[in-house]
């Protein structure tokens, strides 16, 4: 796998994660690539920070996803979507939906108006902004059709 810095046509900037320069190149040519911000499929590559290894020594690596018989034998971007539906899955089965109302809704948890819980609606990219200058913590993520409640 490969990690490419993207930056979408609004200004924000996220990583990607690809089989090969090519495979990245494949999917935003097919619209694939999308910003977790703002949706936006008007994504290109940006210079990546390089990392300087000073001496220090090397942090340990992150615990990995423990490997299931589905795993075995696959490539690694086969693996990821694996573990992506899985997180998908979990996203969908242990959050309220709470469709439209999703903004209003995240404004009383976030000032105490109502019970902390997690939550999934939707909000315009006008909405979503609103509640990241308001301070709110939200995530805009992708839904595949098919999956939503």
């Amino acid at each position: 796998m490969i990690v490419f810095d993207l930056l979408c046509a609004s200004g924000h900037r996220f990583e990607g994660w690809f089989g090969s320069a090519a495979d990245f190149a494949s999917q935003k040519e097919r619209s694939l690539v999308a910003c977790p911000n703002c949706a936006s499929v008007h994504v290109e590559r940006v210079p990546s920070a390089t990392r300087a290894n000073l001496g220090a020594e090397a942090p340990k690596p992150a615990a990995q996803p423990a490997k299931t018989p589905q795993m075995e034998g696959k490539d690694p971007f086969a693996i990821a979507q694996m573990l992506y539906s899985r997180m998908l899955d979990e996203l969908l089965t242990k959050t309220d939906d709470v469709g439209r109302e999703f903004p209003a809704e995240a404004r009383k948890i976030f000032y105490g108006e109502t019970a902390a819980r997690a939550i999934r609606g939707q909000a315009t990219s006008e909405e979503h902004d609103e509640l990241v200058d308001e301070g709110i913590p939200v995530a805009r993520f992708p839904v595949p059709p098919g999956k939503a409640n």
